[in-house]
């Protein structure tokens, strides 16, 4: 098959040793990034099968009216990014792993760099010792600190593991459903949503972005937090309401550390999630390892050789396999 993979920004993937299951296919790598649907389509003309990295490209109904030769995209995860009932009615095959019970452990890692980072001022003493200065302040130790956890999931465990480690207290929130399976397990839940943003030292977001949940996270919310309390994002921009991180940031009283934002790539280094001092910022970097690549990009692949086989595997909407095998 013609197996094309969309924004590969490093050429990664060759390096890998999973990228041996496409040898017997004629695969292109792009490592920019392209939005324009027009250029895109120019770009993927003959391919096949498309491969995504995650959300970086969004599949929309005018890319895809634009690709007849297109019969399978091959993606791991949520697919928010994908208009599925478009690729049905071009017959584009949508498979996506979703790994139960498998959590980005990158993801849960940086999660906790993030929240060291910033207690312990790293980016700034590095930048204050390479310019000839010394210390530049004093930073915070997390043993002993409480960390509110909001969404109660897979990467949220793994998170909690680690702190509960290093001697924090957790405690969570979530969906109604998300409180009911941490009773049965026992865990420490809050009193409620405002003492949840209230009690806790540094609250981290670990909430899938759906219909539902876009802008959970309101003005209300951050207001309740404590001064010099820390939030974390490794999850999705989105989860936050339009601009009011930004506008609590801008009052100085809480910190953030981010690494997901509403426009990505996020180029624009005026934007006050780059410039402010209170927050720590990185390029969505929470699953970007050898490691994640590897195990993520190996089921992807064998996706696609599972439909080469003509036995498709992880499929989304499995009609469009139905009809075309009649």
């Amino acid at each position: 098959m013609k197996v094309h993979i969309l924004d590969d920004w490093f050429d990664t993937l060759r390096t890998l040793p999973c990228f041996a299951k496409l040898e017997q296919h004629d695969v292109t790598v792009w490592t920019d990034h392209v939005e324009d649907p027009a250029i895109l389509a120019s770009r993927l003309e003959v391919a096949e099968a498309m491969v995504l990295f995650r959300e970086r490209t969004k599949i929309t109904a005018d890319l895809l009216d634009r690709l007849p030769g297109l019969k399978l995209i091959s993606q791991r995860s949520v697919y928010p990014h994908i208009d599925v009932d478009a690729c049905s009615k071009n017959s584009v095959l949508l498979c996506s792993n979703m790994h139960a019970g498998t959590p980005s452990y990158a993801a849960a890692e940086l999660t906790l760099t993030l929240m060291l980072a910033s207690y312990r001022q790293v980016p700034e003493q590095v930048a204050a010792i390479r310019r000839g200065d010394w210390q530049m302040g004093v930073g915070r130790t997390l043993r002993g600190r409480t960390l509110g956890l909001y969404g109660y999931g897979r990467i949220a465990k793994a998170v909690a593991g680690y702190a509960e480690a290093i001697g924090m207290k957790v405690q969570w929130w979530s969906s109604e459903a998300g409180r009911e399976r941490a009773k049965a397990d026992g865990v420490r839940l809050a009193a409620s949503r405002e003492a949840f943003f209230a009690t806790s030292d540094i609250v981290s977001l670990h909430v899938r972005l759906k219909p539902d949940t876009k802008g959970i996270i309101t003005a209300e919310d951050l207001a309740a937090m404590q001064p010099r309390a820390l939030l974390v994002n490794t999850s999705r921009s989105g989860l936050i309401a339009p601009g009011v991180l930004e506008s609590e940031i801008e009052r100085g009283r809480i910190f953030a550390a981010v690494d997901v934002y509403d426009t990505e790539p996020l180029t624009d280094t005026s934007h006050p999630l780059l410039t402010h001092p209170n927050v720590l910022p990185t390029p969505h970097i929470g699953y970007v390892t050898e490691d994640e690549f590897d195990l993520q990009f190996s089921d992807i692949f064998d996706q696609v050789n599972a439909y080469a086989a003509g036995d498709p595997i992880h499929m989304i909407n499995p009609e469009v396999w139905s009809g075309s095998t009649g």
